[in-house]
């Protein structure tokens, strides 16, 4: 027998961080459902099985990179559909004016952040370059518009891969440990940085600083995007603008180089 959910009271944030809008973050009191602590954990499982194709699909270049980034995104959002029915569309939503402009807030606060921080551990620890631009340029067109469109699927994945474990530690916290609303929501935050900055530690040649510091500090600031919205397009959003910057930043350089050779 599962517990019965518990209400999460008026207990917010201040308007600094959530908005007034009278939104809440889904399943984790048993609205706009009850999703069982199995079900969360299969969640969690498929996130890191969606996850695992990313690292042993054997992709040469951004075009057949393609199936498995739309696998590291699909693998998990399918499972999750299957547990919450019509109601898996409550981390979505319809995006306003306001969303946009969130999601230009959170982007500059991200560079922000993961510079001072990334400034510091390469000072301290060093840092590797992350290979993902490595041979764009060489496929032409087509390589180019693949490796975009490829990265965009997998930064949604990302978020996915994300807020699907932050929402299932929050369930755990609030339901199973009894914790308070705001409690659960900070803890699942920490938790899940942590767990994303592992994620990328291949990317960044085991460098633990480099994965937890930097990365970790920057999925902190993409974390609080949906938090504040309770709509994972807007984080989404945010990493895209981030990410697509750097890599555009990175090809240019690429090509002035070329050039110049």
């Amino acid at each position: 027998m599962t517990s019965a959910p518990r209400t999460s009271g008026k207990q917010r944030f201040s308007r600094l961080i959530e908005r007034a809008d009278g939104r809440d973050f889904p399943f984790y009191n048993g609205e706009p459902l009850n999703v069982a602590g199995w079900k969360w954990l299969v969640i969690v499982l498929a996130c890191a099985a969606g996850f695992a194709t990313l690292l042993f699909y054997p992709a040469t270049n951004d075009l057949q990179a393609l199936v498995p980034r739309i696998l590291f995104l699909a693998i998990p959002l399918a499972v999750f559909i299957a547990f919450t029915g019509r109601w898996w569309t409550s981390i979505f939503k319809r995006l306003t004016a306001v969303d946009y402009v969130t999601m230009v807030f959170f982007w500059l606060l991200n560079l922000a952040v993961s510079g001072v921080v990334g400034l510091a551990v390469m000072a301290v620890f060093g840092a590797n370059a992350n290979p993902a631009t490595s041979g764009v340029l060489d496929g032409g067109a087509a390589q180019v518009v693949a490796f975009y469109a490829g990265t965009g699927i997998q930064l949604l994945g990302e978020e996915v891969f994300t807020i699907l474990p932050f929402l299932a530690i929050m369930y755990l916290l609030f339901t199973r440990a009894r914790l308070s609303r705001n409690t659960s929501v900070i803890l699942a935050w920490l938790i899940t940085a942590v767990w994303f900055g592992a994620a990328h530690l291949p990317t960044y040649g085991w460098n633990v600083a480099q994965a937890f510091l930097i990365i970790g500090s920057a999925r902190l600031v993409l974390t609080l995007a949906y938090i504040r919205t309770k709509n994972i397009l807007v984080s989404t959003g945010a990493h895209v603008l981030n990410d697509w910057t750097i890599f555009t930043i990175s090809l240019i350089a690429a090509a002035g180089a070329a050039g110049a050779a």
